[in-house]
């Protein structure tokens, strides 16, 4: 079958999904998702809010930065110890740990100087509005395809097993690829500013379990277009938002949040023009009064006319307490959609604390965590694995065996489980300094294991940063031996500042005498001392 004939096959089978996304686009960014391309030259509707725009720009912009966090790396190699187990020696694995560090490093380098964030928050914009994006990983980097540009054909285990992309691309642009002209015109003529519907083909053979694409022109393929690539390493990100059983389709953030959209437009609508009807200034002149109207309009400030008061008097709307019930009603609407979409608003208060701002925050982005799973399993896992594939073929990083080595996603869903480790170790340490006073923690915790776990909760390489027990042992005998070292010191200082080891107060330490002539020492005579001298003869 033909890329055209299977896109239009499959084109009905999407145009629920895309009717409902242009309708949450009108209401949020206008501009992201509409209909075909013929009528992306009509003009767009501007929304009478824009509530709708900063949620989708906040959430985007949050979901991004957790997918692909600009300071550290979304994924850690790691080896796998049901293989190796304990055939390695702990310096063996941090050697290799220390090498996986330097290629995640390399393969971060290669990822921040290409465009793919830019790509990558489009996408998300794209499914936090339509549910729905398709991103490919080229050669010159990523592309994101629109929901009305591409189709896509599931199994009933949700898995993709076909994509039929639809492009329109200058016949300049493709240069001598087509031989042909275009329908309806002679020759090359004047067709070089013409568009040219290409379609791009995209299914997984079931026989040999890896991804066939081509590209096609006019029921033709284009030559050079054909490529395969593994199951697990396909070009073509499928993305959803949401997943609902036996759909192809995904459903968006603001689809759920559809109905506080539509009516706080409307309500904004309706204060906005009542707004604009209380703001106009129009002034009743009696018909039987004397004062003429003409007089009344060319008086200046302070100027002084005929007339009485009660002839003349201003047209009032009356509607105050109408637009406060309704600008109260759009301000709930406002706020249940900031906080569906994850806008931190910080209570105004002399006494808000950052302990406040914290677990606000928190508690705000705890509620990803179902978005961040499914992410996770479409678009972190087959990007990480189609730029690893991408690298190793070129060379830039070294082929890593997948049977002793399984990268992990650490960013995500697994980053806000870090963030609750953290909060829970922080709780756990203050709950014991409060109940058991601050010299239990030094008693009973074990600082070298909180401070590693600490640092796992902050996602931070611990390589060569944490000093290790045999570290800390070695340090601490070299201090006791510099301390005994320091006593010995200080002993032999003081026996030698002593009185009696002196020369100058002890003269008996003195070799020679003041003139130079050596003394013998004055000895006592054993008599003297009460015992029986030699005998005499």
């Amino acid at each position: 079958m033909k890329a055209k004939e299977r896109y239009d096959k499959l084109r009905s089978r999407r145009d629920n999904y895309l009717d409902m996304a242009v309708e949450c686009s009108r209401l949020t960014l206008p501009y992201l998702i509409r209909q075909d391309e013929s009528q992306d030259r009509k003009s767009l509707a501007t929304p009478w809010q824009a509530v709708g725009s900063k949620a989708v720009t906040t959430l985007a912009a949050k979901l991004m930065l957790a997918l692909l966090p600009p300071q550290t790396t979304f994924f850690k190699l790691q080896v796998r110890d049901d293989k190796l187990g304990e055939e390695l020696d702990p310096q063996i694995r941090s050697e290799l740990d220390l090498s996986f560090s330097k290629v995640e490093r390399m393969i971060m380098d290669y990822i921040n100087a290409s465009s793919d964030r830019v790509v990558v928050h489009e996408a998300v914009r794209h499914l936090i509005v339509g549910g729905n994006a398709l991103i490919y990983m080229g050669k010159e980097g990523l592309k994101h395809y629109p929901l009305n540009r591409y189709v896509v054909n599931r199994d009933g285990n949700g898995n993709v097993i076909e994509i039929v992309t639809k492009e329109r691309i200058s016949r300049e642009v493709l240069g001598d690829v087509l031989k042909e002209p275009l329908p309806n015109h002679v020759g090359r003529e004047g067709t070089k500013d013409q568009e040219v519907e290409v379609y791009t083909y995209v299914h997984l053979d079931s026989k040999n379990g890896r991804w066939n694409w081509h590209q096609e022109a006019f029921d033709k393929v284009i030559p050079g277009t054909k490529s395969t690539a593994p199951k697990n390493a396909s070009p073509f990100l499928v993305l959803r938002f949401n997943t609902v059983d036996g759909e192809d389709y995904g459903r968006g953030r603001v689809e759920e949040y559809l109905g506080d959209l539509k009516s706080l437009e409307a309500l904004s609508q309706a204060l906005v023009e009542g707004s604009a009807v209380a703001a106009k200034v129009v002034f009743l002149v009696s018909p039987s009064s004397t004062t003429k109207p003409q007089t009344l309009a060319k008086a200046g400030n302070g100027a002084i006319i005929q007339g009485r008061p009660e002839d003349v008097q201003a047209v009032t709307v009356g509607k105050q307490a109408d637009f406060a019930t309704a600008a109260q009603m759009a301000q709930t609407m406002a706020q249940r959609i900031s906080d569906a979409f994850l806008v931190l608003n910080i209570r105004q208060s002399e006494r808000t604390t950052a302990e406040e701002v914290r677990l606000t925050q928190l508690e705000l982005e705890q509620q990803l965590g179902g978005i961040f799973s499914l992410l996770t399993i479409e678009f972190l896992i087959p990007y990480l694995n189609r730029t690893l594939l991408v690298l190793q073929r070129s060379g830039q990083i070294p082929k890593i065996p997948r049977d002793l080595v399984r990268p992990s996603i650490v960013a995500g869903v697994n980053a806000l489980g870090r963030g609750q480790d953290r909060e829970s170790l922080t709780q756990f340490l203050m709950t014991i300094a409060q109940t058991m006073g601050p010299q239990a923690i030094m008693q009973y915790i074990d600082p070298s294991e909180y401070i590693k776990r600490l640092a796992a909760a902050q996602g931070i390489d611990t390589l060569n940063l944490i000093k290790s027990q045999e570290q800390l042992q070695a340090e601490q005998e070299q201090s006791m031996n510099d301390q005994a070292n320091m006593e010995v010191v200080k002993q032999v200082g003081q026996l030698a500042s002593a009185p009696g080891n002196d020369p100058s107060k002890n003269p008996t330490l003195n070799p020679e005498s003041d003139d130079g002539t050596q003394e013998a020492p004055t000895q006592t005579p054993v008599a003297e001392q009460g015992e029986p001298g030699p005998a005499q003869g």
